[in-house]
Parts: C-alpha cells; sequence; structure tokens
C-alpha cells in the first residue's frame, strides 16, 4: 500500500470514518487500489458512490510508515525535521513512525548532519539487506530476471534463451531462472521478500487469468497463473510487462523530468504505458495502453489472419509484423513498383534503429 496524503487521528483509541471514491466494484476480499484520501466523520453525498469503511489506528499508523519510507527512499539520508516538512506529519508522529520502522529493522541511521546551526541532526536511511526483491520478465525468446535489495541495487542479473512452448515449460523456465539467480546472492527461493513477474497482458479478477497475452500460447488460461503462485507464493505480483517498463522509465530513465509521458515499446509485440501526473494509466479494466489492436487503414501490409489474431497494428508494426513474409507480400502489393516493402529508417536516439533492437 503507498500513501500520497498523512493521515492524523486526533485520539489514538478511536476509530476514524474514511470516505474512499470508487469506480467500480471491488470483489470480496481484495484491497483497494489506494489510500484512503480524506478523512471525515460526514457522511458522503447522496448517489455519489462512496462506500465508507473504517481505518484503525493502526492502519493509519501503517500508512504513515510507508509515507516516510518512501521518502527517504526517493530522497535519500533524511533527518526527522525534512521528513516532517515533506510528509506534512508533526514531529512527534514521525518520531513514532520512525521509531517503528527502525525497532522492524527496515532503516538506519546514516550519520549526523553537521556544520548547520542548531542541534546535529540524525539522518535515516534504507537498509539494504533489510530485504530482496525478485523481478522476472517473460518474452517470446528471452526470459529474463534480477535481484534487487530495498536500495534498488541490483545484486545480480541473468538472461537466457526462451525454448519452452507449453505454460508448464514456461513456469518451469521461470522458475529455474529464479534459482539460479538466488543461488547467485546465496539466498534461497523463500528467502526472497517480494517477486514480481512482467508478463504479456493484463490480468483479469474475474477469471484470475492473464489476458490479451499476445502470442504466448496458453498463458492466457488459469492454470498459468496458479502455476506461478505455487512456485512463487500467493503474493506474487503479476504486472503487465510495457506498464513495468513506464515505470522504471518514471523512477529511473528521462520520465524523471517530466509528468505526463507516453512509454511506446516496439519488441515481437507492442504496448504503450502512459504516465499522467506521474501516476501510471491503468485504466477502468487495466487495459489502458493496450494499442496492439488500433485500426490501420487498408491494414497498412498485416496479415488478416495476424491482425484478427494479434490485432492490427501490432501484427503490422511489431518486429515480428515486418518480418514475416506475409507482411511482406502484402506491403509490396500495396507499395509502387520498385519500392522496398520495408518502411524507411525513422530518426532515432539510440545506436539501433528500433527494428533491429534485440525482441523481447
Amino acid at each position: 500500500m503507498s500513501a500520497s496524503a498523512p493521515v492524523r487521528p486526533e485520539h489514538t483509541d478511536e476509530e476514524v470514518a474514511v470516505t474512499a471514491m470508487s469506480a467500480g466494484p471491488v470483489s470480496a476480499g481484495a484491497a483497494p487500489a489506494g489510500p484512503p484520501e480524506s478523512a471525515s466523520a460526514l457522511p458522503p453525498p447522496e448517489n455519489s458512490g462512496a462506500a465508507l469503511f473504517a481505518a484503525r489506528p493502526s492502519l493509519i499508523r501503517a500508512m504513515n510508515e510507508q509515507l516516510l519510507l518512501e521518502h527517504i527512499r526517493q530522497r535519500g539520508p533524511c533527518s526527522r525535521a525534512e521528513l516532517a516538512r515533506v510528509s506534512g506529519l508533526s514531529k512527534p508522529t514521525v518520531s513514532l513512525a520512525l521509531d517503528n520502522v527502525e525497532r522492524a529493522g527496515l532503516v538506519r541511521i546514516a550519520g549526523q548532519r553537521t556544520g548547520v546551526p542548531g542541534r546535529s541532526a540524525r539522518l535515516y536511511e534504507i537498509r539494504p539487506d533489510a530485504g530482496l526483491v525478485l523481478g522476472l520478465d517473460i518474452g517470446h525468446e528471452y526470459v529474463r530476471g534480477a535481484i534487487a535489495d530495498l536500495s534498488g541495487e541490483i545484486r545480480v542479473r541473468r538472461s537466457l534463451r526462451a525454448h519452452a512452448t507449453s505454460v508448464r515449460g514456461r513456469v518451469a523456465e521461470l522458475t529455474g531462472l529464479a534459482d539460479v539467480l538466488c543461488a547467485d546472492v546465496g539466498v534461497s527461493r523463500p528467502a526472497i521478500t517480494q517477486t514480481v513477474i512482467g508478463s504479456p497482458g493484463v490480468y483479469d479478477p474475474r477469471r484470475n487469468a492473464m489476458k490479451l497475452t499476445g502470442g504466448l500460447r496458453g498463458w492466457d488460461r488459469p492454470a498459468a497463473l496458479a502455476g506461478l503462485r505455487e512456485a512463487f507464493g500467493p503474493a506474487l505480483v503479476m504486472e503487465n510487462d510495457v506498464d513495468a517498463a513506464a515505470l522504471a522509465e518514471r523512477a529511473l530513465g528521462h520520465g524523471r523530468e517530466v509528468d505526463h509521458f507516453a512509454f511506446v515499446h516496439i519488441g515481437t509485440g507492442i504496448g504503450m504505458g502512459l504516465v499522467l501526473g506521474g501516476q501510471l494509466l491503468r485504466g477502468a479494466h487495466g487495459v489502458a495502453g493496450e494499442i496492439a489492436f488500433l485500426p490501420l487503414s487498408g491494414g497498412a501490409g498485416a496479415d488478416e489472419q495476424e491482425a484478427r489474431k494479434r490485432g492490427t497494428l501490432e501484427a503490422a508494426a511489431s518486429a515480428s509484423g515486418w518480418c514475416g513474409p506475409p507482411a511482406a507480400a502484402a506491403c509490396a502489393a500495396r507499395c509502387p513498383p520498385g519500392a522496398s516493402s520495408r518502411p524507411p529508417p525513422p530518426v532515432t536516439r539510440g545506436r539501433w534503429p528500433w527494428w533491429r533492437r534485440r525482441r523481447s
């Protein structure tokens, strides 16, 4: 859970009524998409679609602790006064939260700030060894993985050629890659704090399975997700691979300098991650950015069968679309005599033109 605004109860032994606005129904047992944004004892407006639920002091403390951890992670070593200023929390609330996360082993004292007027302030930083995060990526031709500590430093990274053609085989490849990465770091797979898998498609809660998985045959069956959860535990997080790349661009790339951008990925498939106001836009059903089925005039050289299965844009504009004989033949039929069926090279900033990049 992430917190975007501090919540301070006046009395720690009382419950606080929190109004949460929801765009749609929440399935039983599912957590809310985000933290409560306002605390109020007033009832919601009539016919507003708002839901009331009680926020206990333990929940509020956890939200404030998460807020402070996120500020420390983003800003580096911080003093209590700095955290109170940037978070909007009172100094006693910050002190209580820091004491809790320090006892939990999530932060440590990084030193003291000197050379400024007043008393020297203790600086707090994230303990890198407090947990490890395993990230895996599923592609048509490669499976990739990395393990990072809580400070974001990559401890180990590997990429292996994908040979599996079945759901069970893909799960086995991911499990094997995870075991190799864990062995390189010197930990067992159960010792990993959190596992996140980037995959084509989006999660469908009604079927408890992935959907819109492109050319990964059988990956949209419930058995695929069931096999992954059996291997990596029920806390496994499945994330759309392009959305994950957009979040990485926001945190570490050019997206750090802007609040609104579109990240378009062109590989064996094609997809887009959209960030607005610094937040990833997922859409009402989680399919925002799934642009594979955007219509193109005349099919733009895409094979009709592939276009129905994968989407017109993906069949025509992805790496496999340009390289496939049906697409090349269809494009040649539409081009004037003597013209090449391959599109002209675009202007690129990188070292490689986009169609020569290694496929995912």
